[in-house]
């Protein structure tokens, strides 16, 4: 069914919400590694009541995908199923100053902007977001973190919308965090959050957000087709020398390679498709274990119909 009918045979049921409804929405031009194929519907909530009204009215059997900035991504080349949810800017780019060191964050912002608010207000404790080319969406779900700290030290608490259209607020706890990963239930919609920092010398910050901004522009790909670092670090390994130690530096599947720079950055060098990156990643996995017995496990998200 293309998304055309499929949204035409929904409209009756999604009267009074506000956001902007697209068929067929190509996920290339939304994801940093530029391929994949349609989404059937792709929605645009105006903000939390919208959305809220929209998960409601959808029917239970079609399925709904939440996508960020779509840095840490791959889509595959068949498209998405049902309907994705990208939050946007306007209704979910808020980043405020509640007091008492802490920071009330919308999902839709990128990470850079939030070390940006804390470096403003004089807080301390977020600089590591400025080297994280993701938005707080993602680094909510998946425990985003760099240069030793993590999203986990800074949440407070989490507000989310689940699959009926019902507001939830999640504790610390409640989020259940490990590396690079959430506890919390895969059906909830995270929309904001509050984070708690510590009060810092700005000048103290500033340093250390460009120590951060140099080490990412001298050893990652930044300026590349790429999404962040492809798998997660193994208990006591680094990713990047297991893969280097393999030989698959700068190794290609087609359009798709092994960044010289960075070897556990996967790049599109210009006519990649999805096959060929997620492709790649295999091979890279099968290699890396084949020589070590260490299996690497994806940190980039895959979804999609092949």
């Amino acid at each position: 069914m293309s998304g055309e009918v499929l949204l035409k045979k929904l409209e009756a049921n999604l009267e009074g919400v506000r956001g902007r409804l697209t068929p067929d929405a190509m996920m290339s031009k939304l994801t940093w590694f530029q391929v994949g194929g349609p989404a059937d519907i792709l929605f645009q909530p105006a903000d939390e009541e919208d959305l809220s009204l929209f998960l409601d009215r959808l029917p239970q059997e079609i399925s709904v995908m939440v996508v960020g900035v779509g840095s840490n991504l791959l889509v595959r080349d068949g498209g998405l199923e049902g309907v994705v949810i990208r939050l946007s800017a306007k209704g979910f780019g808020m980043v405020e100053d509640l007091g008492d060191n802490r920071l009330l964050a919308g999902a839709a912002i990128p990470d850079k902007r939030l070390a940006a608010k804390a470096l403003e207000v004089g807080l301390g404790g977020f600089e590591f977001y400025h080297g994280i080319p993701g938005g707080i969406g993602g680094a909510l779900r998946m425990n985003a973190g760099a240069n030793g700290t993590e999203t986990t030290n800074r949440v407070v608490e989490v507000h989310a919308i689940d699959r009926q259209g019902k507001r939830h607020v999640l504790s610390h706890e409640d989020m259940g965090y490990t590396y690079r990963h959430s506890a919390a239930d895969k059906g909830l919609i995270f929309t904001k959050a509050v984070f708690e920092g510590f009060r810092d010398d700005p000048s103290d910050i500033q340093t250390r957000m460009n120590e951060v901004q140099h080490h990412r522009e001298t050893v990652q790909p930044v300026k590349e087709k790429t999404g962040g670092s492809t798998f997660k670090n193994p208990q006591g390994h680094s990713s990047w020398k297991l893969i280097d130690e393999a030989g698959l530096r700068g190794f290609r599947v087609g359009g798709a390679q092994m960044s010289e720079m960075h070897c556990n950055f996967m790049i599109n060098t210009g006519d990649a498709t999805a096959s060929d990156l997620e492709s790649l990643g295999e091979h890279v996995r099968t290699q890396v274990l084949e020589k070590t017995g260490i299996t690497l496990e994806w940190e980039i998200k895959r979804i999609g119909r092949a």
